[in-house]
């Protein structure tokens, strides 16, 4: 093969490797860009799926507090009701036995009249959501009970309520005013329980009794 040949040939069998260069640096920047998209599409989706985990968050702490604006809004209103309830329940125990049975036919609609309100009051409440403690019989709870005093009992479980002195009321899962009691000590303990103590001194409760 001549020179002059060799020279004629040679700028074309110089362009096939810098068109392969070419194409290999077009490649190498499309996987440049794919990767790149991947990892903004990856960012994406976890934006989302925050955003997403936030708004549920959000919708259950918004359900929760408007269900518990609702049980519990007339919370301190039923509270002081109870003192109310509790005045009633005073001038109906404070009636001697002997005027109750007098058969005086004006004290007796004032005793019922009386009776009457304090009931529709109580019956009020509870349509709201307030409930009545009455423990006598059951186990202590410091979360709804107060304990005032113990009575030794050999034949009644420890830390059973044998005494009411005044009746507790709860609204929804929360305890309005705990109920004063007398508890038992002294007697068998249940099986697998821990000795209950008796609750803190509730100062409004005992303001209230």
């Amino acid at each position: 093969m001549s020179d002059q040949a060799k020279d004629e040939r040679a700028p074309e069998e110089l362009e096939v490797p810098q068109a392969n260069a070419e194409r290999m640096e077009g490649t190498d920047g499309d996987y440049e860009a794919l990767v790149r998209l991947m990892k903004e599409n990856e960012e994406l989706k976890d934006r989302a799926l925050r955003v997403a985990a936030e708004m549920e968050n959000l919708r259950r702490r918004t359900a929760r507090d408007v269900h518990d604006a609702r049980t519990y809004a007339v919370a301190n209103f039923a509270r002081d009701m109870l003192s109310v309830s509790d005045n009633l329940r005073r001038a109906l125990d404070a009636i001697p036995a002997e005027a109750k049975a007098s058969g005086d036919a004006g004290f007796k609609a004032l005793i019922e009249g009386v009776d009457l309100t304090e009931r529709a009051m109580l019956s009020a409440l509870e349509r709201h959501g307030v409930k009545k403690l009455a423990p006598e019989g059951e186990k202590f709870d410091p979360n709804f009970h107060q304990a005032m005093f113990e009575v030794p009992n050999p034949d009644v479980p420890a830390n059973t309520v044998v005494q009411v002195v005044q009746p507790g009321y709860s609204i929804g899962e929360r305890v309005l005013r705990p109920a004063m009691v007398g508890v038992a000590k002294g007697g068998p303990k249940l099986a697998a329980e821990a000795p209950v103590e008796p609750g803190p001194v509730n100062e409004q409760a005992e303001k209230d009794a």
